[in-house]
């Protein structure tokens, strides 16, 4: 059994290696947050894509304006009683001429105008909503790398202790001055630190992906962010920054673009029940009363049974489908923001002054450990008690900074505008 526990834990040493290793290897980026703003903004695919669906909306606005073509039309003998085709001589044959064009009552034109206008501004605040999206993964990916790191230091400066202590006990253990008991207990602490330290450098991994899909970078190159933690007291009025988050947000301007689109669309199928006027003339050599005939032709449907009622119904019923939906919207919005206002203020109050100043003294107190137990001035059990103290602590203090950054990233995703600077 004790040798097999060996094995494994000189194959995790070996991973641990290869994976150094291969660390060292792979080309570094070393990205602030602003210039990862800046490639994100320049090089992400799905920004770019929607972008063309914004410039795609304007072109529809062009075509809302253009005039119906008009329509001209004609008809002529091919042949006559004297079996001569297209005998258009001295008179003879026939030819009918029509020149026709729509004119649209009831300001139809203008009111297509301002349905596809209103596509435009949807379009527009659908892109900046992605934008948003966006823009809240980047900075949680890119928060939760650097966590990640400073994790690793905590696991790599443990590591690096309890192998030394490992290797001072084995010799301990060869002279007859330490027992099995004890060694193994410390490879034990060392084999789990191993583990979780492979657990962290999965999840680097994942993050790792998802920021140079994000980026649109090498994916041979390793992303390590630059983070200089920051806790400012910030005041924030909640109320301010709803109304603040109803100019911004992109998902809730989308709705009530498309409730405007919806509202026009209503006063633009009420204005297609009343009937186009066509206007035109037509030219006729033979055929009428009278020879060279020129003609006025007007027309127009007469809306006895269709007066469209069926499409007003349903664009009336889309309008107040959508009013509803606008306002479960602004719902969603105000209870989005004084939620993330609460949480920052939480998150805030858990990284004081004092605290820091107690983790600092606790770090100094890490490094005389390791030297009180080779003394004997601690047991084996204090010892690891404290190192697994240790390493708790100092993950919570790096959770906390993580909740801080993410209530940063909430509070502006919920505002849809950076209310506090991150990182």
């Amino acid at each position: 059994m004790l040798r097999r526990y060996y094995k494994i834990l000189g194959l995790f040493a070996i991973v641990n290696f290869g994976a150094q290793n291969a660390s060292a290897q792979t080309d570094t980026l070393r990205f602030t947050f602003k210039d990862a703003e800046k490639t994100f903004l320049d090089n992400n695919l799905s920004l770019l894509a929607q972008k063309y669906n914004v410039d795609a909306a304007q072109a529809l606005v062009k075509q809302a304006k253009l005039w119906d073509n008009p329509t001209l039309s004609t008809d002529q003998n091919i042949t006559d009683a004297n079996k001569k085709f297209f005998d258009h001589s001295n008179g003879n044959g026939q030819i009918l001429v029509q020149l026709s064009q729509v004119f649209k009552t009831a300001g139809k034109r203008g009111k297509q105008v301002q349905v596809a206008q209103d596509g435009v501004q949807i379009q527009q605040a659908q892109f900046n909503d992605l934008l948003r999206n966006l823009h809240y993964n980047l900075l949680l990916d890119f928060a939760q790398v650097a966590n990640l790191i400073d994790q690793r230091r905590v696991y790599q400066l443990e590591i690096t202790s309890a192998s030394n202590m490992v290797n001072a006990t084995d010799k301990s253990y060869q002279a007859g001055n330490n027992s099995l008991k004890d060694l193994i207990r410390l490879k034990a602490l060392l084999f789990g630190l191993q583990n979780d330290l492979v657990e962290i450098d999965r999840q680097i991994n994942d993050l790792q992906s998802e920021l140079k899909t994000l980026l649109v970078t090498d994916p041979n190159k390793f992303i390590t962010p630059i983070v200089t933690f920051n806790n400012t007291d910030t005041t924030l009025n909640a109320a301010t920054l709803t109304e603040q988050a109803k100019a911004n947000r992109g998902d809730y301007l989308a709705n009530q673009y498309l409730l405007n689109q919806n509202n026009h669309n209503l006063a633009l199928q009420k204005a297609m029940a009343v009937p186009d006027l066509t206007i035109g003339s037509t030219y006729d050599q033979n055929s009428s009363y009278a020879r060279n005939f020129v003609g006025l032709e007007i027309s127009l449907p007469l809306p006895i049974f269709n007066r469209n009622q069926g499409n007003i119904k349903n664009a009336k019923l889309a309008a107040q489908s959508q009013e509803y939906l606008l306002k479960n919207n602004e719902v969603q919005l105000n209870n989005d923001v004084y939620s993330a206002v609460q949480q920052y203020r939480l998150s805030q109050q858990l990284l004081g002054s004092r605290e820091n100043d107690f983790y600092s003294k606790y770090d100094q107190l890490f490094k005389g450990m390791s030297k009180a137990y080779q003394l004997k001035q601690i047991n084996l059990q204090e010892y690891v008690d404290f190192f697994d103290s240790y390493r708790e602590t100092k993950l919570k203090i790096l959770q906390q900074q993580l909740n801080l950054q993410k209530a940063v990233a909430d509070l502006n995703f919920a505002v849809g505008t950076t209310v506090v600077t991150p990182l």
